[in-house]
């Protein structure tokens, strides 16, 4: 299935959706079978002993998702988390933004599941791994067109 929106259109779709955090998020790569993208990581994302929460792991993890979703299904802004798991591998390095790479495992006409695995910026290590699934509004309803 090809892209229904280009790198820079969702980029500008997700400004206009999520104005309050589209800050901390920005997307390196985006092809057809996955994105890569990137949580800014500031003094906010930091718990006690200066590594990444996990609230702010899983927030990467679920626009990651969510972005390949509507990258591959187009302005889909109702389309919501249904089910999440996340295993925490090790500690993310403080002070370095995490990259998440994602695909979509299925994109069905009602259920899209994906995988994302994080990364400290500059390392191959693994923090953590998440597994998501959104639910995707039915095509014409009011929520399909939202947005």
């Amino acid at each position: 299935m090809s892209l229904a929106l280009n790198k820079k259109e969702l980029a500008e779709y997700l400004v206009q959706v999520f104005p309050q955090v589209h800050q901390d998020f920005v997307i390196e790569e985006l092809t057809e079978s996955g994105i890569t993208m990137r949580l800014v990581v500031t003094e906010r994302h930091l718990r006690p002993g200066g590594t990444v929460s996990g609230p702010s792991m899983f927030g990467l993890a679920d626009v990651s998702v969510y972005a390949m979703v509507l990258a591959r299904k187009g302005r889909q802004s109702l389309a919501v988390t249904t089910n999440s798991s996340m295993d925490f591998l090790r500690k993310p390095i403080g002070g370095v933004d995490l990259i998440a790479k994602c695909r979509l495992l299925k994109l069905g006409r009602s259920l899209a599941v994906g995988d994302v695995l994080m990364f400290s910026e500059g390392s191959d290590d693994v923090v953590a791994r998440a597994s998501l699934t959104y639910s995707i509004p039915p095509a014409g309803s009011a929520a399909a067109s939202f947005g």
